[in-house]
């Protein structure tokens, strides 16, 4: 009987927004890879239920609103204190934010959709990151960000702007860590678990969680500062869909 391989085996990993959707998925993915997960959100029921059906030898909440750098440096050291260290952080929370067009555009909506996304993934990217290098630890910081990083007219303006900042964080960020041996990298999801507009496939929460998941690898150990796109081919197909669902 062969015996599966774990790829995060031993690792801890902290991901947000992971109370349900692809933060939830990827949580339930890195456990089944061997690793031990801190779930920060800020639905707290959600939170402690998710814990409940993955296993509490396995998984722990924390109550993290990722707009509070105090909150994201807190979650930071809970994690260290629990299990002794930090290897892998996906940052994940974020909003939709308004739906509103420019021209009636509610830029209080449009603030706290750049606080979320964007400050909010920065901050855990600072935290995590000075956690990792005073540990020695070569680390994997992962982002969500989406393909509106890369196109316009896919999504409201504010989501839109703040995947954009997202991809630079990123690409930014790897480069000064990268003499540290931490990778930061992001996934860029379609929208998932939604029809496509043509016969092909339906991308689910659990694809943007594989994907989450070879970045937090070994196996992605030369990658950093990279856009990981995973859309059926979207952005390469004129708003169609090339893969065959047959």
């Amino acid at each position: 009987m062969s015996i599966k391989h774990l790829r995060l085996e031993g690792k801890v990993a902290i991901i947000t927004g992971a109370a349900g959707g692809i933060g939830e998925e990827a949580a339930r993915l890195f456990v089944e890879n061997g690793a031990f997960v801190v779930i920060a959100d800020v639905q707290d029921e959600l939170g402690d239920q998710v814990v409940a059906s993955i296993g509490s030898d396995k998984a722990c909440y924390k109550h993290c609103d990722v707009r509070d750098e105090k909150q994201v440096e807190e979650t930071v050291a809970y994690a260290l204190e629990k299990y002794g260290t930090l290897d892998i952080v996906y940052s994940n929370a974020g909003i939709l934010g308004s739906l509103r067009g420019i021209l009636d555009l509610d830029m209080a909506s449009f603030k706290n959709t750049m606080a979320i996304n964007v400050c909010g993934g920065a901050t855990m990217i600072k935290h995590a990151a000075r956690a990792m290098i005073a540990r020695k630890i070569r680390g994997s910081i992962v982002l969500t960000a989406s393909i509106a990083a890369t196109r316009g007219g896919l999504a409201p303006h504010a989501y839109t702007a703040s995947k954009h900042a997202v991809l630079g964080v990123v690409r930014s960020a790897s480069r000064e860590l990268g003499v540290y041996g931490i990778r930061v990298n992001c996934v860029s999801p379609f929208g998932v678990a939604t029809p496509m507009s043509c016969k092909g496939v339906v991308l689910k929460a659990r694809d943007i969680a594989e994907a989450a998941l070879f970045l937090a690898s070994n196996e992605s150990g030369c990658i950093s500062g990279h856009d990981l796109v995973v859309d059926g081919g979207l952005t390469i197909s004129c708003n169609v869909f090339p893969i065959d669902a047959k």
